[in-house]
């Protein structure tokens, strides 16, 4: 070896002869890498795959190339030519009502109403629950929902009654091909035929039905292949017809807005737990070539350069690190089917498994990424220690000049892998700014431990030396030479706020679900009540419920068509892009007028109009839509309502309390500007206490089938349990990706142990020798660790509690209500798990005989 450069075959060749193929001492790199870079491949893979079954299912979904929604009414004879002339049609509408089972009508369900035509379905197959596909339902038929069937204990061949009118039940709903694209169901679905939907007489002037015309557009036409051209055109050629349009591409604009958002979301923790996988890495690789200084110092007595040790173990630690990034991506793989199970019917996901190169290989090379940037510090520092130095000692390098480029080139290279990952992960997420705010705010915590890694070296450094050996000895080994402070702080303080955060996004978003949701949420929502029986739905409800509370308002449905100065409105169907928080001016909205102040609503602008206000037609919006679009007090706004154009001028601004659950309006009109319009009440009933019966309910229920047979009733109560259904599959997902990063910290803790325990082995022997006892040397162990733990479980309670405060409020809107007992027993778990783990990680010290350890050194 003398004389001559190894060249990367020598070293190949030095490299497989010293590799431990069971990876020992290699094993916590292996873990490590494994768990982050499965995370990702999972994460990864689930998001596209739900991308791709997105755009291919996208016309099933939609159920045509183009649908055109319209609030109240139906297509006037103009606008439904203009649709058949594109394409085929298919007409249908959707409303919400009350069902019986005829001769049982003493219980009574809210219902989904479905109404199709015979060119229902335009794609995709609808099944019924035995399996076979259906034809399009007679005038006297109707196909219910498994939901119905079970609450009804209803069978095919009886009768169910809907409104004014009785259907045969002809078939249970087995595959319907539009579910995902109709959105959230407020109850079970029964589907009946156009002429079905007249016989109930529920389509009456005001009536919250949904009319949808859904397109297939000729096979190789030019239109077909673009439907938002068609979109488009039926937009500015009917410009007051308030259309609510999507397109095949666009079949679940809130699905896909949901999807990419949570594949962020997920993503950005997996890659949280590649990065704390990181830290662990760089201490497993210390850890490593610290056990490895005899071998290094051999090389080098023998002729080997820095270098030629540097491909060495940079060959050793590729092989181990490609084995695990192959096993974690075979793990991701593996694991998506599983949280594909877990999010069945909630999103669209292929089962069984999917191979998504794209994303295999973005992990992939994230991981080698990692374990390059982690690992190049350590290997750096071997490479630049003299023989004669490894021999006396540990991989510490000089001082001098010497010492500063080694800590320069260090620094180069950790910035550089650090600048390539955060590239790569900004340049492939689907939100930029996201990323980009997400890694620089982990950037800044490391930072921060960083400092604080250095402030507590320096302070132990200059701090009054105690009297009793072991704090003396503990406060040493935080500053001497070689010691692991800087490395243990940034790891365990890193995995401590981490821990703190998990607690208090996790409380926080239970207390806003469980704890708020079911107290203020009224029990029944009511659509549809004629306004002039009024009186007959107070009496319905209050010989049930006598102290129920009843709050009713006006109910219409319209879109926002323009808006903004007079002499310069903007058109909505102009708009480029509508804005995020511009969701308003998505399709119709829910439209009211009232004379006071809604309840729950604080006026922050401009003055309410006075009690019967006769004047120019007024609108008070709501004060996160106007700042959205820019909206000033006295501009105009514009609404379509039922295809006619109304204007009122903005008088106020408001600020909603959506927490309510009650009646709450982005829009809230002067009584003058609407009220000769159609229009129905929407009412909330609120049952006190021993009034939560069923027989209250079967009361109600049954009395406003029989007495108001076009209203429609939302049961709250089955609604939140649906709600909480689809949080507790999405947490399903949430936890999985955070149970990684647990795991991550874990094996970063054991790490950083491990990393400082090859220096407690010397210490040990030299403190046997001089009369130390196993005791006292577990003492030493145990005042330096709960020195850092101490200090680190303050600084990880403030910057944990900070993050989480980020998460709820920022990302997902919601109130900061933590509960600290939680926050404060995870903290103490989690330092006594590092405490348990020092103690564990030291007893093959404590063990350590000195006549052996001597011979070995």
């Amino acid at each position: 070896m003398s004389g001559a450069r190894l060249g990367w075959a020598g070293a190949w060749r030095l490299a497989r002869r010293g590799l431990d193929w069971k990876f020992r001492g290699l094993r916590l790199l292996v873990v490590c890498l494994v768990l982050g870079t499965a995370a990702l491949a999972a994460i990864g893979t689930l998001t596209q795959s739900i991308g791709s079954e997105l755009a291919q299912r996208g016309q099933a979904m939609l159920g045509g190339d183009v649908e055109i929604e319209i609030a109240g009414r139906e297509a006037f004879a103009p606008e439904r030519a203009a649709f058949a002339q594109a394409g085929t049609l298919s007409s249908g509408a959707r409303m919400r009502a009350m069902a019986t089972l005829v001769g049982r009508d003493e219980t009574a369900v809210p219902i989904a109403l479905k109404a199709v035509d015979a060119a229902w379905p335009l794609y995709g197959t609808f099944t019924l629950a035995t399996g076979q596909s259906a034809h399009a339902p007679s005038a006297q038929e109707a196909w219910i929902a498994p939901d119905l069937a079970s609450r009804l204990d209803a069978h095919v061949g009886q009768s169910l009654r809907v409104g004014g009118a009785a259907f045969r039940i002809a078939g249970v709903i087995g595959e319907e091909p539009d579910r995902l694209g109709e959105g959230f169901a407020l109850g079970p679905t029964v589907i009946i035929s156009r002429e079905g939907l007249d016989r109930t007489g529920l389509v009456q002037p005001g009536a919250m039905v949904r009319w949808k015309y859904r397109l297939r557009l000729p096979s190789g036409s030019a239109m077909a292949q673009t439907p938002q051209r068609l979109a488009d055109s039926l937009t500015h050629r009917f410009p007051a017809a308030g259309f609510e349009i999507r397109t095949r591409d666009t079949a679940s604009p809130g699905l896909d807005r949901f999807v990419s958002r949570m594949g962020q979301f997920l993503g950005l923790v997996a890659l949280a737990a590649l990065l704390i996988a990181g830290i662990g890495i760089g201490n497993g690789v210390s850890s490593y070539l610290e056990a490895r200084r005899g071998a290094i110092a051999t090389f080098k007595i023998l002729g080997a350069t820095g270098a030629d040790v540097a491909r060495v173990f940079l060959l050793q630690l590729g092989v181990a690190a490609g084995i695990a990034i192959v096993l974690g991506l075979v793990l991701g793989v593996a694991t998506t089917p599983l949280i594909g199970l877990a999010l069945k019917g909630l999103l669209p996901v292929r089962q069984g498994l999917v191979l998504a190169p794209g994303a295999l290989a973005l992990a992939g090379v994230q991981g080698l990424l990692i374990a390059l940037t982690f690992a190049a510090p350590p290997l750096l520092r071997a490479r630049a220690v003299p023989a004669m130095a490894l021999m006396r000692g540990a991989l510490v390098s000089s001082g001098g000049n010497r010492g500063r480029r080694v800590r320069a080139s260090q620094a180069l290279a950790l910035a550089t892998g650090l600048g390539l990952i955060a590239a790569l992960a900004i340049l492939t997420a689907g939100q930029p700014l996201l990323a980009a705010g997400f890694l620089a705010a982990s950037g800044g915590v490391m930072g921060v431990l960083a400092l604080l890694g250095w402030a507590i070296t320096r302070l132990a450094a200059r701090l009054p030396r105690p009297r009793a050996p072991i704090a003396r000895m503990a406060l040493a080994n935080l500053h001497r030479p070689g010691a692991q402070t800087g490395a243990l702080v940034t790891a365990l303080g890193f995995g401590l706020a981490a821990f703190v955060l998990l607690a208090g996004v996790e409380t926080s978003l239970d207390a806003n679900i469980a704890a708020r949701v079911p107290a203020r949420a009224p029990d029944y929502f009511v659509l549809d009540v004629p306004a002039a029986d009024l009186s007959t739905f107070e009496k319905i409800v209050h010989d049930a419920a006598p102290a129920a509370r009843l709050r009713t308002v006006p109910a219409l449905r319209g879109a926002i068509v323009a808006f903004g100065p007079e002499h310069a409105m903007t058109r909505v169907a102009d708009l480029a892009r509508i804005p995020d928080d511009a969701w308003a001016l998505r399709g119709d909205r829910g439209l009211t007028f009232a004379e006071t102040l809604p309840e729950s609503n604080v006026l922050t602008a401009g003055h309410w109009w006075p009690a019967r206000y006769s004047g120019e037609p007024l609108v008070s919006v709501d004060e996160k839509l106007a700042q959205a679009i820019g909206l000033r007090l006295g501009d105009r706004l514009t609404v379509s309502l039922l295809g006619v154009e109304r204007s009122a001028r903005v008088a106020s601004f408001r600020r909603i309390d959506w927490d309510t659950y009650g009646f709450n309006y982005v829009l809230v009109f002067s009584p003058n500007a609407l009220a000769d319009a159609p229009y129905t009440l929407a009412a909330t009933i609120e049952l006190p206490p021993q009034e939560k019966t069923p027989k209250t309910a079967r009361a109600i229920l049954s009395g406003l089938v029989h007495a108001l047979p076009s209203s429609s009733v939302i049961e709250v109560g089955p609604v939140l349990a649906q709600a909480r259904d689809i949080l507790g599959q999405m947490a399903v997902a949430i936890f999985a990706a955070a149970s990684v990063a647990i795991l991550a910290e874990m094996a970063v803790l054991a790490g950083a142990i491990a990393a400082a325990r090859e220096r407690r082995h010397y210490d040990a022997v030299v403190l046997r020798v001089l009369g130390a006892g196993s005791r006292q040397l577990l003492g030493l162990v145990l005042a330096e660790q709960l020195i850092l733990a101490g200090l680190l479980a303050i600084v990880s309670l403030g910057l944990g509690t900070l993050g989480a405060w980020a998460v709820v409020t920022q990302v997902f809107d919601f109130a900061w209500m933590p509960n600290w007992g939680t926050m404060l027993a995870v903290l103490a778990g989690a330092t006594a798990l590092v405490l348990a783990m020092a103690v564990g990680g030291s007893l093959s010290v404590l063990r350590t005989r000195p006549a052996q350890a001597l011979r070995e050194l």
